[in-house]
């Protein structure tokens, strides 16, 4: 039987156990919403508003009672069956005689979204857009188009008429308040009304609502954060739940937690500050589209609020921050070190009323030394099972001793190594950065110690400066730009006298006797756009009838399986990145990479364009509700666990975006400027735990330059510190369409050149001597050594 059938033919197989498609499925449905509720971070709670009591009047407003956002836009969009709204949660709550629902603000609600319906963008209207602004150079005015365009494909939030409220008022209890964002990928999102901060709309909205109800819950309908100033501390408004984008059954999920069948869990894996202000990155983000300045260096997020002077009080929820329903004590607490790990053991213990679930947290703080740190830094983190009320459990933690060295790129310690500088590591464990103590033991270091020696690569040329923990700046050396390269070595092996095709390899030939028989224009054709087969949307890599290898077809990500419209198959919309980290449980993050590799294997595509993992750098990078966080061991070790779910399905995942693609205007011609330390420790780090823990087998290039180079053309990027550093032993691929010198990324180890090619540029390279036959060979032999793993 033929091994790749699965990529020539359709329709598929279904997988479930019953006999039935898995994609779709109400198995994944439950795991949607079970990942949704899990991942929902409770903010405030005064009073024990929440849970809703059996029987109590809620008035449900806003435009998500209807409109509900299940995920943000562009690639990660996906097509479902339905969405399930605040209102289908509450009614399913309703029939099951939990709550009452006042009706006639849902009238209101579902005649203002149909009428408002008319004015959204239809998908001619947008593609005709999409004409215009794809066809002009960058600039404010077509960023302006793309904000606006993205703007108008939801209704805008609604006056409610104050009558309307007031009766309201009169026959409910408690106001429930929905505030909606959306943002998609080609544009960011802005410090303004109505999108960072609230609009006075929503504010005069609250406001009503504190005066005439006895209690107002907010929910946040949003991919990434928001201001919270306005009702974080208002005496009417009792309660907050940051439910994030929560995919198809969202709705269901925020009624799930508010009435009490789920228990909130979720922990904030970004700091909440009180101001878009209180950011160090706010200046360089609107500097200019044509670069970034990551000046703040290493401190971003929690590690600059915690350690710069004056940054402690700019925060309003700090990382790691979540309420339960119940409480916990952590007791016996015991650290130390074993075998050159760092151990941790607490025993949790919930001693609530109600059953619920823990997120522990390990933090250290290393000394200042020459270098400076963070300080605090997470160093591993565990959610417990759920735990009844009175029931404990052993927690063990634990991290390589290794981990704790800093970066040293000016050689203040010991040049391009990662160094342990001499004095002693304290250890914090808690379950948020701000409610973590300080452990009796400390990890002492006598002299500095190298605990990896490297080289240096990714150096920027044009940063001039770069903030030190105490606020300070240090300048950096600037000159001219100078970036490594590298060719290919022959493999010497020998085309089979007898015409080998695919399946023999292996058996028959070798890889590399395989390969000998390309042809050149076979070679570079290989790494170029392929059309898409079957039900694929984002073409094909590989393929090469001649010698009966299949076009591998690959799909979009990372909220589900995105297919379009007209293949008429729904798939599942899973919850945004940001609310899947909030859950603290890798285990749960599998579990959804695995259904989701099942719904790519069920469709007979092979490689799915997820999961994203680039740092929240920046609240309004407009693409940050496909990634994790702001903290690189929670986007590391959540991607890993995503990237094991996909691949136990005989599928690739293929992680993106490679890297430092934390701002998506002008984003294919923005050039991330940051040191080398910061972008080991941050920037890296995420993908190295990944590559490391997961062993991905494609990795995708982000659009955008790092120090002055595109990163699709980086040979220090994706060949010395990608595959030669972490061992990284797959195949590259570029974003979707970019217009980078295809011989720059042969030779830098970038494999394929997705929806592009540029046969001509890569023939005449090779006929002048700039690229050799064994350049092209070593990238179509990652393309087939991945395409193996998938039989």
């Amino acid at each position: 039987m033929d091994k790749f059938a699965r990529f020539k033919f359709q329709p598929c197989i279904p997988l479930g156990e019953d006999g039935r498609c898995v994609t779709a499925s109400p198995k994944h449905a439950r795991l949607s919403r079970q990942a949704a509720a899990e991942g929902m971070v409770l903010l405030k709670n005064e009073g024990n508003v929440l849970p809703l009591r059996k029987g109590s009047k809620v008035a449900l407003f806003g435009k998500a009672t209807i409109e509900y956002i299940k995920g943000g836009g562009g690639s990660g969009d996906v097509h479902t069956r339905y969405i399930r709204n605040i209102y289908d949660g509450f009614a399913r709550k309703e029939q099951e005689g939990k709550v009452s629902v006042y009706g006639p603000l849902i009238d209101f609600y579902r005649e203002y979204v149909k009428t408002e319906s008319k004015n959204v963008l239809t998908q001619e209207q947008i593609d005709r857009i999409w004409d215009v602004v794809n066809a002009m150079e960058f600039c404010t005015k077509r960023d302006d188009m793309t904000y606006d365009t993205f703007a108008r494909m939801h209704v805008p939030e609604a006056k409610v008429p104050d009558e309307l409220i007031s009766s309201a008022a009169r026959w409910a209890d408690t106001a429930v308040i929905t505030l909606s964002r959306f943002s998609a990928e080609g544009v960011d999102r802005r410090p303004t009304p109505g999108d960072y901060y609230l609009s006075d709309l929503e504010k005069e909205l609250i406001d009503k609502a504190g005066e005439l109800f006895k209690n107002v819950v907010v929910v946040i309908n949003s991919g990434a954060t928001i201001d919270c100033e306005y009702f974080a501390e208002k005496d009417n408004v009792q309660a907050v739940l940051f439910a994030w984008q929560g995919g198809m059954e969202g709705g269901c999920a925020i009624a799930d937690i508010l009435c009490g069948d789920e228990n909130p869990s979720g922990k904030l894996v970004d700091t909440i500050a009180k101001s878009y202000d209180a950011f160090p990155c706010k200046d360089d983000f609107w500097e200019c589209f044509g670069h970034l300045d990551y000046s703040e260096d290493i401190y971003v997020g929690y590690r600059y609020f915690e350690t710069i002077p004056g940054a402690k009080e700019l925060v309003r929820y700090p990382f790691g921050f979540g309420l339960s329903y119940t409480s916990f004590a952590l007791s016996g607490q015991v650290c130390c070190e074993s075998d050159g790990n760092i151990v941790a053991v607490v025993n949790v213990t919930n001693t609530g009323s109600v059953p619920g679930k823990e997120v522990v947290q390990l933090y250290y703080s290393a000394p200042q030394g020459l270098l400076g740190k963070p300080a605090r830094v997470l160093a591993a983190f565990k959610k417990t099972e759920l735990l009844a009320p009175g029931e404990s459990e052993m927690v063990v933690l634990s991290f390589p001793v290794k981990n704790m060295a800093s970066y040293d790129d000016l050689g203040k310690v010991c040049k391009s190594a990662y160094v342990l500088e001499k004095g002693s590591y304290a250890f914090y464990l808690g379950t948020s950065v701000r409610n973590a103590a300080k452990l009796d033991y400390e990890f002492a270091v006598s002299e500095d110690t190298v605990a990896e020696q490297l080289v240096s690569r990714c150096r920027p040329f044009r940063l001039k400066k770069r903030m030190l923990s105490d606020g300070s700046y240090e300048e950096l050396p600037c000159g001219e730009a100078s970036y490594a390269t590298g060719s290919a070595e022959p493999s010497g092996a020998k085309a089979p006298e007898t015409l080998a095709k695919f399946d023999a390899v292996g058996t028959d030939v070798t890889l590399d006797e395989f390969i000998a028989q390309f042809t050149v224009e076979e070679l570079i054709n290989f790494g170029g756009h392929h059309p898409s087969t079957g039900v694929a949307n984002t073409g094909c890599f590989g393929g090469l009838d001649r010698l009966d290898v299949p076009p591998v077809p690959t799909a979009d990500g990372p909220a589900g399986l995105r297919l379009n419209p007209s293949t008429g198959i729904p798939t599942t919309a899973w919850p945004c990145a940001t609310l899947l980290a909030c859950c603290w449980n890798t285990d749960l993050v599998f579990r959804v990479g695995a259904a989701g590799g099942a719904e790519l294997r069920e469709n007979n595509l092979g490689i799915w364009l997820a999961p994203a993992m680039n740092i929240h750098r920046d609240p309004l990078c407009g693409r940050n509700f496909e990634y994790y966080s702001e903290d690189p061991l929670i986007a590391g070790k959540t991607a890993a666990a995503a990237v094991r779910g996909i691949q136990s399905q005989k599928v690739s995942a293929s992680v993106k975006h490679f890297a430092c693609n934390n701002k998506e205007a002008n984003r294919f011609g923005c050039d991330s400027r940051l040191s080398e330390r910061a972008l080991r420790e941050i920037y890296l780090k995420g993908f190295e735990i990944c590559v490391k823990e997961s062993d991905p087998w494609t990795i995708m290039s982000s659009y955008n330059l790092i120090n002055g180079q595109h990163t699709s053309e980086s040979y220090e990027l994706l060949t010395g510190i990608l595959r030669n550093e972490w061992g990284f032993k797959g195949m590259v691929t570029t974003d979707w369409g970019n217009k980078n010198d295809s011989v720059k990324e042969v030779k830098a180890g970038n494999d394929i050149k997705i929806y592009g090619g540029f046969f001509d540029e890569l023939m005449n390279a090779y006929k002048t001597g700039a690229l050799t036959r064994a350049d092209l060979e070593l990238c179509v032999k990652r393309i087939l050594e991945m395409t193996l793993k998938l039989a």
